[in-house]
């Protein structure tokens, strides 16, 4: 059975029921929206498995081996770059678009099924899908095997109504649609689509897949506004009335009109009650938005299902908003740059004082002049051309005149007085940090800083601010630390740990007794007897002196107690050898009467509290060693607990 269907002037010989094949023909008519519109989706790298869509085996590896396929973004650097490198076909995607990669098998195999219900009586569809052969020329000797695949329109039960073969798909070509016409009967309202593999296997015979529809198709419709272009711009207030026309052309025998609106960038549409003919009268519009008409066609017997309607190209209607100037001035004061400022627009034009001109934004005068002074107006268009108005005023004041001084040094703890000075229409100062001024929207206060401080004064006539600054520098006062105290045996020396602080400081200790170094941190001293040395710090920036002191006790030979009362009344509770100090690193061990240790200061602290493991030990005699470690006899001896 064969029928003829007319679209945009052709007749076209269209074949159903019986199994045919035939080659490309696409929609060159008007199509309907998609019935199946397979774009696999978007999101992260790899797309989830289409399951019984398809025989091929699903992997995640982004360049897959004969018989698999893959759900990408994009793919690159197979197989030792004999693929193409390419990206998700799909318009809007962006870069997280999915297709399907895929390695054909050997044998034939189903690239893609998909059984389409509810479709329409005596209403042409195009069935049709991007690809993409990504095999490069030179790959497989420059004999790679080419993709040869059928379009198969089925009945459910597994009938062929129809199919189409795109031939070899040639390298080269990028991303390329194939597809073709089929009609449906008054008893065919479910369809099973099948694309199937028809090469032979070996090198080569790699697709990308996107984009998969099928669709109604129709008379060619053509529309346009006021008999001319497809899109008109107006601004907000616009008054005009404009009339969508649509052109059909033959090939539906009972035609029905409906004229859609879209407010959404044509995500979706939406009916205008009671445009019903192929003219539609729009009426004027204040609400700013982008405006988008189409009118969808379909047979009198298929009305208001929208996948029997074919739908004319879109055309848009643009009401567009004035641009928001809100025009402004930055820059106070003569000398300064004067920046005029207009938030939106697409072209200016600004004038202003001293035949002023300029087509920028934001345009700016260098060094303003008193002559700058005055109101400035711009006009701004919009990239629609609406055009809006408005003007700011330039006050520039004369910059008042300033000096913050000299800069000052001064001792921690001491303050100074600023000697700043300036112009006579000075309006206000301001000390920037206030710390430690005593008055800080003063011109001359008393500064008390703790720390070096960089002081800013800013200094205004009117709106104009000039600033200066000065840096008081804060000399730390000296701090001396004649450190811990020594204990040596005579004849021995001590070096002492001395530190000191401030701001260029010199050392000096005394009395000048038996010490080495004086004017050193760490001198050596060796006196004979009990001598207190004393560290004095003095300050060459004129600040205070400090002084510290220290003792050194000097004993005539080392000291061994040999008897202590641990009862916890606070006196001589602890066996303790204060000359064993001079002797650093000398060990001390305590043994019972049995020849147990029980005690050893592992040549660290040097007292012993009569216990051992925590227990307190009975009252008695007990035998120590003392070794000095400097290659002297280790010292015996017995010292006695008494409660």
């Amino acid at each position: 059975m064969r029928t003829f269907f007319k679209i945009a002037g052709y007749s076209l010989l269209v074949f159903f029921i019986l199994p045919q094949k035939i080659y490309a023909q696409l929609c060159e008519g008007s199509l309907g929206d998609p019935v199946v519109n397979i774009t696999f989706g978007a999101g992260d790298n790899p797309g989830h498995s289409l399951g019984a869509a398809t025989n091929y085996n699903y992997v995640t590896d982004g360049c897959p081996n004969d018989g698999y396929y893959t759900i990408a973004n994009s793919i690159g650097n197979c197989f030792g770059d004999t693929w193409y490198s390419t990206q998700d076909h799909t318009p809007g995607d962006g870069s997280k678009g999915y297709m399907m990669v895929v390695n054909a098998s050997y044998t034939p195999g189903d690239f893609f099924v998909k059984r389409v219900d509810g479709l329409c009586p005596n209403t042409t569809y195009e069935f049709a899908a991007w690809i993409y052969n990504l095999l490069a020329s030179f790959a497989c000797s420059g004999h790679g095997i080419k993709p040869n695949i059928t379009f198969n329109i089925e009945t459910p039960s597994g009938k062929v109504l129809q199919s189409y073969s795109t031939g070899d798909i040639p390298q080269n070509l990028g991303w390329k649609q194939y597809g073709f016409f089929f009609s449906t009967t008054v008893d065919i309202n479910s369809v099973v689509l099948r694309m199937t593999n028809n090469a032979p296997g070996g090198c080569g015979n790699d697709i990308c897949l996107d984009d998969i529809t099928f669709r109604a198709c129709g008379p060619l419709v053509s529309a346009a506004i006021n008999g001319s272009g497809d899109s008109v711009d107006v601004c907000t207030g616009d008054t005009s009335i404009f009339t969508i026309h649509a052109d059909v052309s033959a090939g539906y025998s009972d035609p029905v009109y409906q004229w859609q609106q879209s407010t959404n960038g044509g995500n979706s549409f939406t009916d205008i009650n009671g445009a019903t003919d192929s003219v539609y009268i729009r009426p004027a519009t204040d609400t700013p938005a982008r405006y988008l008409y189409r009118l969808a066609v379909s047979q009198r017997q298929n009305r208001n299902v929208s996948s029997c309607s074919i739908y004319s190209n879109v055309v848009l209607v643009g009401v567009n908003k004035y641009p928001v100037i809100d025009a402004s001035t930055m820059g106070h004061c003569i000398g300064d740059t004067l920046f005029l400022k207009a938030n939106e627009g697409f072209q200016f034009l600004w004038t202003g004082p001293s035949a002023f001109s300029s087509n920028e934004q934001n345009p700016f005068i260098p060094v303003a002049t008193a002559a700058d002074n005055g109101k400035y107006y711009v006009t701004s268009t919009s990239s629609k051309g609406c055009t809006s108005k408005d003007s700011t005023i330039a006050t520039l004041t004369t910059p008042p005149v300033i000096n913050a001084g000299n800069d000052q040094e001064i001792c921690e703890g001491s303050s100074v007085q600023l000697q700043s000075t300036g112009s006579n229409y000075i309006t206000s100062y301001q000390w920037l940090p206030s710390t430690g001024l005593s008055d800080p929207k003063i011109p001359n206060p008393i500064a008390s800083p703790t720390e070096t401080t960089l002081y800013i004064l800013q200094a205004a006539h009117d709106v104009c601010i000039v600033p200066d600054s000065l840096l008081i520098t804060v000399d730390k006062n000296p701090v001396a630390n004649a450190g811990p105290d020594k204990i040596i045996i005579k004849g021995q020396s001590a070096t002492l740990e001395g530190a000191a602080g401030g701001t260029d400081v010199d050392y000096l200790w005394t009395p000048d007794v038996n010490i080495s170094g004086r004017t050193s941190l760490s001198p050596v001293v060796n006196p004979s007897t009990n001598q207190i040395y004393v560290l004095n710090v003095f300050s060459n920036k004129g600040c205070k002196t400090a002084t510290d002191s220290m003792l050194v006790k000097v004993y005539q030979q080392l000291y061994i107690p040999n008897a202590f009362t641990p009862n916890g009344d606070g006196k001589n509770d602890t066996w303790y050898i204060e000359t064993l100090l001079a002797y650093p690193g000398a060990e001390v061990q305590v043994f019972n009467r049995y020849g147990q240790k029980i005690f050893d200061n592992n040549g660290k602290y040097i007292w012993w509290d009569g216990t051992f493991k925590g227990e307190p030990q009975a009252p008695g005699a007990y035998v120590y060693l003392v070794d000095l470690k400097n290659n002297t006899q280790v010292i015996k001896g017995i010292v006695y607990i008494i409660r």
